[in-house]
């Protein structure tokens, strides 16, 4: 066999009258995964699957004797492996010296299978769509049906419906109002300078802070998270704005005002267990006569303060959120305050995966002017949102301290 042959891009081999293999090029054996020693001398019957020697026996012989040839006819050959290869074969009968010879040129037909299976699946779906879409057809035409008979009444609900809606905007819309009025003014006095951000995710948000001046030396800052935003969130922040508000105007004492904050929502849900909401919520207490700051996390992003030399601390929580357990002792920490230290309290909305970039933020910040800074951390905010594609209330506080 010449070399263009044995190496042609389909298979080839020659039989005898009664089918026993004379030659097979290269193609062919690596297709079937065969040597040439273990085919030549062979019954093609050997390559063949057990439908395709039934059709070799009882048609493609008798066809070949008959028309001394056959054209385009479609088996499975059967690899080393027991896989099925489906071909295309062509095969001419020879006469010579040595007798009758079948030359076979055998085209592999995966592709097509494949072509063909995906054209018939193509035609069930194409069939089954089409089906579905004349039933859907019928049940428009009976839903049309019957909005015209009902269309009085859809009107008449639309309107209700419509009205309804610009209702609860402008109810939401003074819910917002009236929540955001009830948030404090940043401070900027001979002891602190402030930065607040507020953005609530929708109409009315979870998270609320309070900015108190008690004295001429002392400072209450609280923020609270509670879970979830939206209405509930919303009215459970307003009923604990007006008790921490009346507790740190007064000067009660850390531990006082979280343990106060807890019980209010203990008592809020105690009868209903499937609408509690939990409240993740800092409160510090600012000396700045004796340069201390008293402080307590229940559940919270951890604040952090940083020294005027750019060392930095972070405030974790040492509590859980307030009203998840009943007789929680809150623990109240101290910790020195610096003139030159700056601090930072956010809720999770600023932070949602902990990815812990505030930090790096504050300390490579450390001579900016907080407006800057403030400005330093929207954009990093912004990035966050753009890559995470999440929607959160987002609140923060930045305090320098003179």
């Amino acid at each position: 066999m010449d070399e263009q042959l044995n190496y042609a891009p389909c298979g080839f081999l020659t039989l005898t009258e009664s089918g026993m293999i004379l030659s097979i090029n290269q193609t062919l054996l690596q297709i079937l995964g065969y040597t040439e020693d273990q085919l030549t001398g062979q019954h093609v019957k050997r390559i063949l699957t057990v439908p395709a020697r039934l059709f070799f026996e009882f048609y493609f012989f008798p066809l070949v004797k008959l028309d001394h040839h056959v054209e385009e006819m479609y088996v499975s050959l059967k690899s080393n492996k027991n896989e099925e290869i489906p071909v295309l074969i062509n095969a001419v009968e020879r006469k010579g010296n040595a007798g009758t010879v079948l030359e076979c040129i055998l085209i592999p037909m995966r592709k097509r299978n494949e072509f063909e299976n995906e054209l018939l699946h193509a035609k069930k779906e194409i069939e089954a769509a089409l089906k579905e879409k004349d039933q859907m057809n019928a049940e428009l035409e009976t839903t049309l049906k019957e909005m015209e008979i009902q269309k009085e009444e859809l009107l008449e609900l639309y309107k209700q419906n419509h009205t309804y809606k610009i209702e609860t905007k402008k109810e939401l819309e003074l819910a917002r109002i009236i929540q955001e009025t009830s948030l404090t003014d940043a401070m900027n006095d001979e002891n602190i300078q402030m930065e607040v951000f507020y953005n609530p995710s929708g109409e009315l948000s979870g998270d609320i802070y309070g900015i108190y001046r008690i004295d001429q030396h002392r400072y209450g800052i609280i923020l609270l998270d509670v879970m979830g935003h939206g209405i509930s969130s919303a009215l459970i922040t307003m009923t604990l704005h007006s008790l921490f508000q009346r507790l740190i105007s007064a000067g009660a004492a850390v531990d006082i005002v979280l343990k106060e904050l807890d019980s209010h929502l203990h008592k809020l849900f105690q009868n209903n267990e499937e609408a509690r909401h939990f409240s993740a919520a800092i409160y510090l207490l600012i000396d700045t006569e004796k340069q201390q700051i008293e402080y307590i996390n229940a559940g919270h992003p951890p604040a952090l303060w940083q020294d005027p030399d750019g060392k930095q601390y972070e405030l974790y929580a040492a509590a859980p959120p307030l009203g998840t357990f009943e007789g929680i002792e809150y623990k109240t920490k101290t910790f020195p305050l610096r003139k030159g230290g700056r601090l930072l309290l956010y809720t999770d909305g600023i932070d949602p995966l902990a990815s812990n970039h505030l930090a790096p933020l504050l300390k490579n910040t450390v001579s900016l002017p907080l407006i800057k800074l403030k400005e330093k951390i929207l954009q990093s905010l912004t990035k966050e949102k753009d890559i995470n594609h999440k929607s959160d209330d987002e609140c923060f506080i930045l305090i320098d301290f003179k």
